[in-house]
């Protein structure tokens, strides 16, 4: 395999780049040339690099475990992460792996990329995009189904597989999206993924997990208020609301009395919400969506907007990629239309 980019002046504007890109800028314009053999200096990738170091991470002496090895792979979920990793073509290699969840080979492949990636140890990125909820990221690239994966440097698109292909093809290929950023002058130096649970949290959290420890469900709920107040696009604050509001409904409830009224009255709207949420704090996640998908099937017109409406605060409280709330979403969209 062999990749083929436009070869036109890199030092173009980050906004020019950008706009190629939200053009549908893959579709390559103009004269393209093969990498040239002749690039040094650039990292040769092993499809079996990273299998390999995770064996020996695995493979502790005396049964003892060592910490996760680093990911390079992140994860694009909005149109502002888009432009973002886009920009970051300016320092090195982005490889954009598109992928759906109901596609077992985008999820094969995404996790082939990944593991390259990895092996290249910041030389390079993995930008990881679920078309089903960013489908602006499709579009931008022309890509019209998945698996499919685009190689950006400093701006410039161009893709690099559609549909699967082997691990050793994908290599090749990887590495020489490598030996043209070298060539660019791209090193790369990207810092791995840190994770969630080694990040501090911003003090406005802090203050709500702090209140939410002590019991104090108004004082965690001002605190989230206070920061999407400062931020309004601070989706983690926006989430940790969301289960502060759940626990506030749940407080009060006796899971036996709710049943009792939902059994009696099917159609009973707020028994069903009830017994919803009681099932969610329980862990009765599929138990919770069903009930009010059939609620949202029998109630009529008036009342299907608030069904829907609770359902989606149950999906953030979940998440959106958890797989049942990804069926119970496809769920959702069949009985709107």
């Amino acid at each position: 395999m062999s990749i083929i980019f436009d070869p036109a002046d890199r030092g173009a504007s980050q906004n020019a780049a950008q706009g190629n890109v939200a053009q549908g800028g893959a579709a390559q314009n103009g004269a393209a040339q093969e990498i040239p053999a002749s690039v040094r200096n650039a990292m040769e990738l092993n499809p079996n690099a990273a299998q390999n170091a995770a064996a020996q991470s695995a493979g502790a002496q005396g049964g003892e475990q060592t910490p996760s090895a680093p990911t390079w792979r992140y994860e694009v979920n909005t149109p502002e992460e888009f432009q973002k990793f886009v920009q970051l073509s300016s320092q090195g290699a982005v490889i954009f792996a598109l992928y759906a969840p109901h596609s077992p080979s985008s999820l094969q492949m995404l996790e082939g990329v990944q593991k390259l990636v990895d092996s290249a140890a910041g030389s390079m990125i993995c930008a990881a995009v679920d078309v089903t909820k960013l489908p602006e990221a499709a579009q931008a690239f022309g890509v019209s189904g998945v698996p499919a994966g685009v190689a950006v440097l400093a701006g410039r698109p161009a893709p690099i597989y559609t549909g699967p292909v082997s691990a050793e093809d994908l290599g090749d290929v990887l590495s020489q999206v490598l030996q043209l950023a070298a060539q660019y002058q791209l090193p790369g130096g990207f810092d791995p993924v840190v994770p969630d649970d080694e990040k501090p949290l911003p003090p406005l959290h802090a203050e709500a997990v702090a209140a939410l420890d002590r019991g104090d469900l108004e004082g965690a709920r001002a605190a989230y208020r206070k920061a999407i107040t400062e931020n309004p696009g601070d989706k983690e604050a926006k989430l940790g609301l969301e289960q502060v509001e759940l626990l506030a409904r749940v407080k009060d409830l006796d899971l036996a009395t709710e049943r009792a009224a939902a059994a009696a009255d099917p159609m009973n709207i707020e028994a069903a919400f009830n017994v919803a949420d009681l099932d969610l704090v329980g862990g009765h996640v599929e138990d919770a969506y069903n009930r009010l998908l059939r609620l949202f099937s029998a109630v009529g017109p008036d009342d299907k907007a608030r069904v829907r409406e609770r359902l989606v605060q149950l999906f953030d409280v979940v998440g959106a990629s958890d797989p049942r709330t990804v069926k119970a979403r496809a769920a959702l969209t069949m009985a709107l239309f």
